[in-house]
């Protein structure tokens, strides 16, 4: 059989295969613990993807290493669009930079399937911290240093680096306590077992109206449609200062384009649905659905510029 013909057969096979898919459940793996922006996110998807596709998307936590093992689980899955990835900045793009040993490769062992959303984090502090604005808590944190916590979803995640590029460009030291999810970190800040948490805006909301935070800033190029009257770092105090949290889907490397290419229609129809969109602008996220070879060079570009602060900040979780 020639090279050409063998080509054919796969590719007539694979589209087979995409014209029967799903007929099974799916996993769609996420990579920290529930209540955090990535889980909710993952959720609200796999809700409108069961009811689109036929078949029910069930989520699995997998909360350990920011991310890394769930992005490890789904490298090694079978690449029959069964087991998918709700991936995040920390496993695609920041640990790429910070550990030396990972045991995927962001590009080489998937298939990216589409950006899902694109968040700012919340500048969040005890209710209790003597510091109702970002400026306060800065000169707070100057006159304390190596004395004041924060924690993130994980080391080497986006928020990690998020605030370790904050405290160099506002001449503060704080110490990192990791976590396996934001939610986490945000309950151990209510308790006052750390002073300020980055976190995205789906994890935050559910608390200021009780007065058991404080939200001083957010960390976005804008302010947020849903917090308008909250002031962006860089206005705050920060001048320049801008990152951004994303979560995206991506299937096992070798995953037929064509289930890829289905998987990525529905998605982006979810997306640009009104329950979804509407959710995404009120806890202030800007919904994706970008084609997967946008999304696979926009992941490109993240790693770059995290790699930038990575190497200019001297960080290394390993």
């Amino acid at each position: 059989m020639s090279r050409g013909w063998a080509l054919l057969c796969i590719a007539l096979a694979q589209a087979a295969a995409a014209q029967n898919y799903p007929n099974k459940p799916i996993r769609f793996v996420v990579g920290f613990a529930p209540g955090g922006a990535t889980d909710i996110i993952a959720r609200a998807l796999s809700l409108k993807l069961s009811e689109s596709l036929g078949q029910q998307v069930v989520v699995d936590n997998r909360a350990s290493g920011g991310g890394r093992i769930a992005a490890e689980i789904t490298a090694k899955a079978p690449p029959d669009g069964y087991t998918l990835l709700m991936c995040s900045i920390s496993a695609m793009a920041t640990s790429v930079s910070m550990y030396s040993n990972l045991p995927y490769d962001p590009v080489r062992d998937f298939a990216p399937v589409t950006l899902a959303a694109v968040t700012p984090y919340l500048v969040t502090v005890q209710a209790s911290l003597p510091a109702n604005t970002l400026r306060e808590f800065i000169v707070l944190a100057r006159a304390k240093p190596g004395q004041l916590n924060f924690g993130t979803s994980g080391s080497g995640g986006g928020a990690h680096l998020a605030v370790e590029m904050f405290n160099s460009m506002a001449g503060v030291d704080m110490v990192h306590v990791p976590y396996k999810g934001a939610a986490l970190a945000l309950t151990d800040l209510m308790g006052g077992h750390i002073q300020l948490t980055f976190s995205q805006p789906p994890v935050v909301s559910p608390h200021l109206k009780g007065g058991r935070v404080k939200v001083l800033a957010t960390t976005g190029a804008r302010r947020s449609a849903a917090l308008p009257d909250l002031p962006t770092v860089a206005e705050a105090g920060v001048p320049g200062y801008e990152a951004t949290s994303w979560q995206g889907v991506v299937a096992p490397a070798g995953t037929s384009r064509a289930i890829v290419a289905k998987l990525h229609a529905e998605i982006a129809r979810a997306l640009r649905s009104p329950e979804i969109g509407e959710r995404l602008a009120i806890e202030g996220s800007e919904p994706g659905g970008n084609t997967p070879d946008e999304f696979a060079a926009f992941i490109k570009r993240e790693i770059a510029k995290w790699a930038k602060v990575v190497r200019e900040s001297g960080l290394k979780a390993d």
